[in-house]
């Protein structure tokens, strides 16, 4: 075995060695952060803090609850004052239609009153059956049962079942 010399085996040595130096210096390469001591806190301690803090949480919970109810109040007021107002509209239309209906349905068994039978039978004959009907149940009897007379057959037949669904009360209000 051959020996070294000593100037040898330390030049291949000095490198390692400094390496490892390096590597030992406690913090030689590493950022400075700041150092975060942690004391051994007692389980009760740990508990306390915890029950400590839990009332403020819960509280602030509460607190968020609160003003989240508070923003769905407002929103479900706004939205009645918007159905109040549409049902107010509504309800003018509907005062309003109802009104025009009356007065167009009196003029209108006005008219089919002063019409000769035969025209008034062909132009009800025409009509929704509902609305011929109900024109004919307003007709005096002897004139009802002329203009029916003058109908086709059919539609006379539909016009007195559906007088006759009316005037029963132990039936629904669909007479069809």
């Amino acid at each position: 075995m051959t020996t070294m010399p000593l100037s040898t085996l330390a030049r291949r040595l000095a490198l390692p060695l400094a390496g490892f130096v390096m590597m030992a210096i406690p913090g030689a390469f590493a950022e400075e952060r700041p150092v975060i001591t942690t004391t051994n806190a007692s389980a009760d301690e740990i508990r306390e803090f915890c029950t400590n803090i839990a009332d403020a949480a819960r509280d602030q919970r509460y607190l968020l609850q609160k003003q989240e109810l508070e923003n769905l109040q407002k929103d479900v007021d706004e939205r009645i004052k918007t159905l109040e107002a549409r049902r107010a509209e509504y309800e003018d239309w509907l005062t309003r239609r109802n009104a025009f209906l009356k007065q167009a349905e009196g003029g209108l068994v006005e008219i089919y009153r002063k019409m000769k039978p035969d025209a008034a039978a062909a132009q009800l004959a025409e009509l929704n059956p509902q609305i011929a009907s109900a024109i004919v149940m307003k007709l005096p009897p002897r004139q009802s049962s002329t203009i029916l007379g003058e109908m086709p057959a059919d539609k006379a037949a539909l016009l007195t079942r559906i007088i006759a669904v009316a005037g029963d009360a132990n039936t629904s209000k669909d007479p069809s």
